[in-house]
């Protein structure tokens, strides 16, 4: 994919019904782009419309367009953006760094993402366009081998300190660093801060315990990260 670097950015991003960007990759490029100071046009799609938007080119966003261009895949689109603009602030110092954030990202996504979708699977269906809700039914009972969302999620609460207990490593890391990346954030704090985002934007059940100290300030810090990015009202609590 070739594009212009001074061609305007459209990100297009999966939207809840009350219009709230809520796909964990579609923040973690949110984050990107400002990171790297780009401005970019959000183009907002249910559930059903993004196989449309693309003449079924993408199944899922992020996908980043510009120059008449299109790119998915959210890893795909934070590498092209380090290699497109050079100059801005790099994602990736290099391979190195690069390689221990996949690392970061395969961990994150088996030990956290997957215990988030059984506490929230049922939330994300209510929290969605009502013309979206019996696809994602119809999509996610599938890969449950027809288990409901309902029957998936009954016993929700008993799995909090499951989940709670899977971050301990973030909290580990964050008693020495304000960030995940260190003294500042890197690629690995916009792949745990797109869960949260998730979590946030639908969950009805608090996922943090009210003294997890350590992951409220780090929380606190990132989302005041570039201008205040991550503040929104709409946002559900994630501590009890």
């Amino acid at each position: 994919m070739t594009m212009a670097a001074d061609s305007k950015i459209r990100l297009h991003e999966l939207v809840l019904e009350n219009g709230r960007s809520a796909s964990p990759y579609v923040w973690r490029i949110r984050y990107a782009l400002a990171h790297k100071g780009l401005a970019y046009e959000s183009v907002p799609l249910g559930f059903t419309e993004i196989p449309k938007a693309f003449d079924g080119r993408f199944k899922t966003v992020p996908v980043l367009e510009m120059g008449g261009s299109m790119l998915g895949e959210s890893w795909d689109i934070a590498e092209y953006l380090d290699r497109e603009f050079p100059d801005t602030p790099k994602l990736f110092s290099g391979p190195a760094e690069l390689a221990m954030v996949r690392l970061f990202e395969a961990w994150f996504l088996w030990e956290v993402m997957r215990r988030l979708f059984g506490l929230y699977a049922l939330d994300v269906h209510n929290a969605a366009r009502p013309e979206d809700r019996g696809y994602f039914r119809r999509s996610r009972e599938a890969r449950l081998k027809g288990t409901t969302l309902e029957a998936f999620t009954a016993d929700r609460a008993s799995r909090l300190p499951a989940t709670r207990e899977a971050l301990y490593p973030l909290r580990t890391q964050l008693a020495r660093f304000p960030f995940l990346g260190g003294a500042s954030p890197n690629y690995a704090d916009y792949i745990a801060l797109g869960g949260f985002h998730w979590a946030a934007s639908v969950g009805t059940l608090p996922l943090l315990a009210r003294d997890d100290d350590g992951l409220r300030a780090w929380l606190e810090r990132s989302m005041d990260l570039y201008g205040g990015l991550g503040r929104d009202p709409r946002l559900k609590p994630l501590f009890e």
